[in-house]
């Protein structure tokens, strides 16, 4: 069976785009991992009508059923493969089962590159990776940003306005890039500590800091993470022609969400855009009602 739409990514984008087009009465299928971005933030604290926070699990899963109240179907696999076909799209999951739709949406995000993954309990709550999103928590407090080479230096330089205890620990064997950046790390009063990393440390979801390979000790409040080799998740999309840019981001309309490729949208964190998730809502609602009049233009 073909669906009106089948979108690939169940993420924060594609379940808002899912919940709009079953409110369309459309066939949707989903089809989604599991292993998204936002499941791992325990906390979103920059959200219209959530002062207090939530969690990015509990959105997924409220999503989830808000979306399964118009029928929409999901598919709880890797999608593996993607065929452009004649009536539509063709994806096939990672245990050989074949799924169709008419129009599709991509919607699979991104991976944050990150060596220290114990440090994923303590995300939203006292490490971030998002300074327009989280910048606010570290105010006035002990602050690390745990990174390398210019991602490092870069998200330092973005933190510096909220506080003044602010150390760069530029960890492993990429030195900090250029001499300017240590000056311009030096002249925005930023400390910088460069070297392995041995452990990190935190107290239940609050992080304490870390251990250095020689055994020094550096304790903290909060923490942010930048590491370069996040993992843009746009391989299927490459299979089908769409256009992406070097950093494998997929270009899409500002307005529509369409890609290059007809009857295919991007929405979330794989497209060109702030990654945030009310953008990410933003532009699943927005290509989905896109989807809806090209469909409807078809229908006529």
């Amino acid at each position: 069976m073909q669906a009106d739409v089948m979108i690939i990514g169940g993420g924060i984008a594609g379940l808002q785009a899912s919940i709009q087009l079953g409110r369309y009465a459309r066939t949707v299928t989903v089809i989604d991992e599991g292993r998204g971005r936002s499941s791992l933030c325990r906390q979103y604290r920059n959200l219209l009508g959530w002062p207090d926070g939530v969690s990015g699990r509990w959105l997924r899963e409220a999503g989830r059923e808000h979306a399964g109240d118009y029928g929409v179907d999901f598919i709880d696999k890797k999608a593996t493969r993607l065929v452009k076909e004649p009536s539509g799209f063709q994806a096939q999951t990672e245990d050989g089962k074949t799924y169709r739709g008419k129009k599709l949406i991509l919607a699979t995000g991104v991976t944050d590159a990150n060596p220290f993954p114990e440090l994923e309990h303590c995300f939203g709550m006292s490490v971030y990776i998002c300074p327009d999103c989280d910048g606010y928590e570290i105010k006035g407090k002990r602050t690390l940003v745990l990174g390398s080479g210019s991602a490092g230096v870069g998200m330092a330089l973005e933190l510096v306005s909220w506080t003044d205890r602010l150390t760069y620990v530029n960890h492993g064997n990429h030195s900090v890039a250029t001499e300017e950046e240590k000056k311009q790390l030096s002249e925005a009063g930023i400390r910088l500590r460069e070297g392995m990393i041995d452990r990190v440390h935190m107290e239940g979801d609050q992080f304490t800091g870390v251990t250095f390979g020689d055994g020094e000790e550096l304790q903290a409040e909060k923490a942010f993470i930048a590491f370069p080799g996040n993992v843009v998740h746009s391989d299927l999309a490459k299979q089908i022609g769409v256009e992406r840019l070097e950093n494998h981001h997929v270009l899409n309309h500002y307005r529509t969400k369409m890609t290059n490729i007809r009857d295919v949208w991007a929405a979330g964190d794989i497209a060109v855009h702030s990654e945030q998730v009310a953008i990410a809502m933003g532009e699943g609602t927005q290509a989905a009602v896109w989807v809806q009049r090209t469909l409807l233009q078809d229908e006529t």
